[in-house]
C-alpha cells in the first residue's frame, strides 16, 4: 500500500478504524524528511497490511500544532486506536523495520489495560492535584 496523505479531515478517522497506522510529519524544505521519505515509502510497500500515512506540516499547521509537533520529522505510530510510539528523528532502515516489528510484536490487551489504568487514575485525582489547565 503507498503512502497516504493524512489531514485535519481524516487523521481521527484513521487513528480509529486502522488497527496499524504510522504517521510521518514531514516539510518539503526539511532535509532529513526527504532523507527518511523513500524508508517510510518503501517500508509501506513492504508492509500492505499497515497504514502509512503523512501529514504536510505545512499545510497541516492545526493538525501538526494539536499533535505537539516541535521538530520534523517526527514519527507516531497508533494501534488500536492508542499511540504506541512518537520520536523525532529520521530513523535508517534497520531502525525503522526495529520500530514496525515491535510495534506488531505488542500485547494490545495489556496496552489497553495500562491505558485504562492511567485514565481511571487520572479521573480519581483530587482537583488540586489536576494538571494545570485540567
Amino acid at each position: 500500500m503507498a503512502t497516504i496523505e493524512l489531514t485535519g479531515d481524516n487523521f481521527a478517522s484513521h487513528v480509529a478504524d486502522d488497527d496499524i497506522l504510522f504517521v510521518d510529519f514531514w516539510a518539503s524544505w526539511c532535509g532529513p524528511c526527504q532523507q527518511f521519505a523513500p524508508t517510510y515509502e518503501a517500508a509501506s510497500e513492504a508492509h500492505p497490511d499497515i497504514t502509512f500515512g503523512s501529514i504536510n506540516t505545512e499545510e497541516q499547521r492545526e493538525l501538526a500544532s494539536a499533535a505537539g509537533i516541535r521538530s520534523i520529522p517526527t514519527l507516531m505510530v497508533f494501534r488500536e486506536g492508542v499511540l504506541v510510539f512518537s520520536q523525532p528523528g529520521a530513523l535508517p532502515p534497520a531502525a525503522f523495520d526495529q520500530v514496525i516489528d515491535g510495534v506488531r510484536g505488542l500485547d494490545m490487551q495489556d496496552v489497553h489495560r495500562q491505558v485504562a489504568a492511567a485514565e481511571a487514575a487520572e479521573s480519581t485525582k483530587p482537583a488540586d492535584q489536576a494538571p494545570p489547565g485540567a
